[in-house]
């Protein structure tokens, strides 16, 4: 097993080998300013995983910390998602920066928890919102940041798979529970925390639950209404288990597990942003001006499709531990990321309006 490493080379461990843990693990890899230095993982089949990542194994953190091991520069938690918070707190117990999966927390008051725990270490937290870094999402954001569409008024978006069955057994039978699993928290909140990185804070959402396929007590979809704080507004449609090119992952390419659609098949965007000026398809990168009178023209935004966001995003992390530079995604603008997706959860359950403010939501007469 890898265990040694460069002077300069920061040691970086993986908390958790599941679906997400090895594409961390490739990424620490593929850096030239990284070691993977292990990987953490109570799990039967952790050895057998960290075996495959060529890197050593710890059954956990105070297991690595009491070991001979080299200690971590920084911590990749990749876990269940109601075990984010404890295991980040953990590591910011002891001084170490982590890059936590999204979402930060399952409740607010576990994600304050965690703001104040790293406040008063000091300790830099950075969360996976690895799409911050796609390059589709980039161009988009230049070109909102130019002002070429105008004033934005209004946003459509999809986010629609079919998940396959496999998908919810073994390790990810908890992605059946309502509490940990389901797609607003595991999909949807993505899709929040790009459109507020687009478009700025959520003040408003209005959301009904899809029908149900599966016999889950998680929830599969949902139809939502939102308004912006700058005054845009928004429709989105959510689904993991109706067929459909129309979702971040097929149509950027940039998970290798799922197929992309080619720009060819004309599928159209998943994201389609309204200004006064011109609209904009994402991913397609398509901005469309003109009127009812004159008819439409179409140009091409350019994106660096061979960036690779995973592996951006540890560049951004080395940054982070080394000081460089503050955190693309801290933890208060993921945690209200997961507020926003948390009031759809309670309009979808009591078909009331939520009104969003600050880390807080309640419920609109």
């Amino acid at each position: 097993m890898s265990s040694s490493s460069s002077s300069s080379d920061l040691n970086i461990a993986i908390i958790g080998g599941g679906l997400i843990g090895p594409r961390h693990a490739q990424a620490v890899t593929n850096n030239p300013s990284t070691h993977l230095l292990t990987l953490v993982d109570p799990a039967p089949h952790g050895p057998q995983t960290a075996s495959s990542l060529n890197t050593l194994h710890f059954s956990s953190i105070s297991d690595l910390l009491s070991s001979t091991s080299p200690r971590p520069d920084g911590a990749i938690i990749c876990t269940p998602n109601s075990t984010h918070v404890p295991i980040a707190l953990e590591l910011i117990g002891h001084g170490i920066p982590v890059l936590v999966e999204k979402p930060i927390s399952t409740s607010i008051e576990s994600g304050l928890e965690l703001i104040a725990a790293a406040e008063k270490k000091g300790v830099k937290v950075l969360v996976g919102h690895h799409r911050r870094f796609n390059p589709y999402l980039l161009s988009a954001k230049s070109c909102l940041s130019s002002s070429t569409l105008g004033r934005i008024i209004a946003v459509q978006g999809t986010w629609c798979l079919k998940k396959t069955d496999s998908y919810f057994e073994g390790p990810g039978e908890w992605r059946k529970s309502a509490k940990d699993g389901g797609v607003v928290m595991i999909n949807l909140i993505h899709e929040i925390d790009l459109l507020q990185y687009l478009l700025g804070p959520i003040v408003y959402v209005s959301a009904l639950p899809t029908t149900k396929t599966r016999d889950f007590d998680a929830e599969e979809g949902a139809a939502i209404l939102l308004r912006f704080k700058s005054g845009v507004v928004g429709t989105f449609v959510l689904s993991d288990a109706v067929p459909s090119p129309w979702n971040f992952e097929t149509g950027t390419g940039e998970n290798p597990l799922i197929a992309q659609v080619p720009p060819s098949s004309a599928a159209g965007g998943f994201y389609r942003i309204l200004g006064t000026e011109g609209s904009l398809s994402v991913p397609d990168l398509t901005i469309w001006k003109g009127d009812w009178w004159s008819g439409m023209t179409q140009t091409q935004l350019e994106v660096d499709k061979n960036a690779i966001p995973f592996d951006k995003q540890i560049s951004h992390f080395v940054g982070v531990i080394r000081g460089d530079v503050e955190p693309r995604c801290n933890a208060e603008e993921a945690l209200r990321a997961m507020v926003v997706c948390q009031a759809v959860k309670v309009s979808m359950s009591t078909g009331k309006a939520m009104e969003i403010v600050g880390f807080e939501f309640r419920p609109l007469s």
